[in-house]
């Protein structure tokens, strides 16, 4: 099926993750919205490149052409022109659905979480593109997940390199998505998919790899800067200083030393107009490997500002900026990691057990239970009338609950209750 069930561990696991990234969202100001599922198929089409194949489109509904939504950005944006709303700061977390091939060891699926915060509104070049970026720098380092590096380009600088390269404008968009598979694919594969597939001539190619394969900080912005044919591209100057701007805040942030200027970064999708970003997740091979290698993307953004005005009726633009955070692709991380280390990971949050030591205390346990779930306080017991004491306890080891609440004849006469810690069997009297 290409989507998968999601049991109790990995549930906790999922909650443990999510409350982090929203805690993060919260900390910068954004609000929550909620879309639907549903939209129109017409407001998804055209939007995607050639990811528009992986929508699910549903069949007719009495004159209703509807699909599922392929991810949060395309709703948003409907939402912000239906609404007639110019500026927010918002946060959702919710599922999205693509027909595409699975790959569940890699966090792959048809049905998966996206986490996004967005910016939208007219401000001052570069200011809420940095906060998207160190938004990216604060989960990823909350999450300890290891090693990283966030690159950065822009569709202006990318667009410019292909005019100076000599490639129809018409082609820009295709040639864009073969240039992001280069994190997948080396370099001789990306040139020959342009000169097969996407009718590049050889010469426009081998121009295009002498600037894509580069990548370095504000040494790298400073050098094109000075290139001879970018220089004289409109475009790609107006990228190159916003992206020296982009780099002077990222550096009073103190977070370059995570960030790289990637000319081979494309994101493959259509709606992107400015700065894109992803982060990767690196792994050291081994000890005598100087070089890490990338473990796939777990985030990914940029700038939209084209989108709002599609669904405008005036065509009236709301510039926008935003990033995703690939959950799913994490979850499968940790995942792997809690089997490697053989950790337990609870499933519940239960506080504490009511426990009995004899029969007929179903009673006592029932209104103690009561008294503590009215208290706020997250509590269980057994569902048998006269369950072992043993078996009670064995119940808080297997499901990690720390404490065990015992009411017994005497307590009962004492008027008090006995707390049991699970782990180190010590008890005391309340």
């Amino acid at each position: 099926q290409g989507t998968r069930d999601h049991p109790p561990a990995h549930m906790a696991l999922r909650d443990r993750l999510l409350a982090a990234v929203v805690a993060c969202f919260k900390r910068h100001g954004a609000a929550a919205i909620d879309t639907p599922a549903l939209e129109l198929q017409e407001t998804l089409m055209g939007k995607y490149g050639e990811d528009v194949k992986l929508i699910y489109k549903l069949q007719d509904q009495g004159g209703e052409l509807l699909a599922l939504r392929y991810d949060l950005t395309v709703p948003f944006a409907r939402y912000l022109a239906m609404n007639k709303i110019t500026n927010m700061k918002r946060y959702h977390i919710a599922k999205v659905y693509r027909r595409d091939n699975p790959a569940t060891t890699r966090g792959r699926y048809r049905e998966f979480y996206q986490c996004d915060f967005d910016i939208a509104g007219q401000f001052d070049p570069m200011i809420p593109d940095a906060e998207c970026l160190k938004i990216v720098h604060e989960i990823l380092s909350d999450l300890q997940l290891g090693d990283f590096l966030i690159k950065v380009n822009d569709r202006r600088i990318l667009n410019g390199v292909f005019a100076v390269c000599g490639i129809p404008e018409s082609k820009f968009i295709t040639t864009c998505s073969t240039v992001d598979k280069l994190d997948k694919m080396p370099w001789e594969e990306v040139r020959s998919e342009m000169v097969g597939e996407k009718g590049l001539s050889p010469e426009a190619a081998d121009r295009i790899g002498e600037y894509v394969q580069l990548h370095g900080g504000l040494d790298l912005i400073e050098r094109l800067l000075q290139d001879p044919k970018l220089s004289q591209n409109k475009l790609a100057k107006e990228g190159l200083g916003d992206m020296k701007l982009l780099f002077e805040y990222l550096t009073l942030f103190g977070i370059t030393g995570k960030i790289s200027f990637d000319l081979s970064l494309a994101r493959g999708l259509d709606y992107y107009t400015g700065v894109i970003f992803e982060a990767v997740l690196l792994q050291q091979e081994n000890d005598h490997v100087e070089e890490a290698v990338s473990v796939g993307s777990v985030a990914g953004g940029g700038r939209y500002d084209g989108l709002v005005g599609m669904f405008d009726p005036k065509g009236r633009k709301v510039p926008c900026v935003g990033v995703s955070i690939g959950i799913e692709r994490i979850f499968s991380i940790l995942e792997q990691r809690v089997k490697a280390s053989g950790e337990k990971v609870r499933t519940t949050e239960t506080q504490v057990l009511v426990a009995t030591p004899q029969k007929h205390f179903l009673a006592a346990r029932l209104k103690l239970i009561s008294e503590l779930w009215d208290a706020g306080i997250k509590a269980e017991m057994l569902y048998k009338k006269d369950p072992k004491l043993l078996k009670q306890l064995q119940y808080c080891e297997d499901t990690g609950i720390p404490l065990a609440a015992i009411v017994g004849e005497q307590e009962l006469i004492d008027g008090v209750v006995k707390l049991r810690d699970v782990t180190t069997r010590e008890e005391v009297r309340m």
